[in-house]
């Protein structure tokens, strides 16, 4: 596919065994996007917004990586605005009035969302966090959550991600399920050392 470039809208690492590789493979494929509140808290070790296994998590993933990871997660903004041909695109973590740690669903947040086009002057926002796919759409533009690779929300075991294409200035958001070897994710999650229920919950999607 043309002119294709990946966007991760933060938590490079967080819950997975795997921290040192997915960075790698980020770097590799030069993968742009911003800062999430799982990859802040490995670089800082500021855990008290997270529960305990969160926490735990977070205190095992900063052990596996070295400074030179640390270093690239923090190199990502926390908010980032990019241009898809005639389109202005803002991508932020949380939401744009707290860009690591607000939940953003479309039943508490939908009044917000003209707000935050309106405020920043884009045709797309993108937010992540709460690992729930949604796409909405208004009279000022759109606003959408991919959903979650590594630990989805949606129900079911599937990696979720969208795909934008934008043809003579409108954009056509298209929502993607793609399946994974869940048995081995899960096993090295055990393997590591990590709660057993974040190995768990990659069966339900939940």
């Amino acid at each position: 596919m043309p002119n294709l470039q990946i966007y991760c809208i933060g938590d490079i690492v967080g819950y997975g065994a795997n921290p040192k590789e997915v960075i790698q493979w980020i770097k590799e494929k030069k993968v742009k996007g911003v800062m999430g509140n799982h990859d802040y808290a490995t670089i800082t070790g500021d855990v008290k917004w997270f529960h305990d296994v969160a926490t735990s998590a977070i205190n095992w993933t900063a052990k596996q990586i070295g400074p030179t990871e640390k270093k690239f997660l923090n190199s990502f903004p926390k908010m980032n605005i990019v241009k898809l041909q005639d389109l202005k695109i803002l991508m932020v973590h949380g939401s744009p009035t707290n860009n690591l740690f607000e939940y953003v669903h479309p039943a508490t947040h939908e009044h917000m969302f003209n707000v935050y086009l309106t405020k920043y002057k884009v045709d797309i926002v993108v937010l992540g966090h709460t690992h729930i796919p949604f796409i909405w759409k208004g009279k000022k533009g759109t606003v959408l959550n991919p959903g979650s690779v590594g630990q989805p929300r949606s129900g079911n075991s599937d990696a979720r991600y969208i795909l934008l294409k934008e043809k003579n200035g409108n954009v056509e958001a298209l929502p993607r399920a793609v399946s994974y070897d869940v048995e081995t994710a899960a096993k090295k999650i055990k393997t590591a050392g990590l709660p057993i229920t974040l190995a768990e919950r990659l069966f339900r999607g939940i």
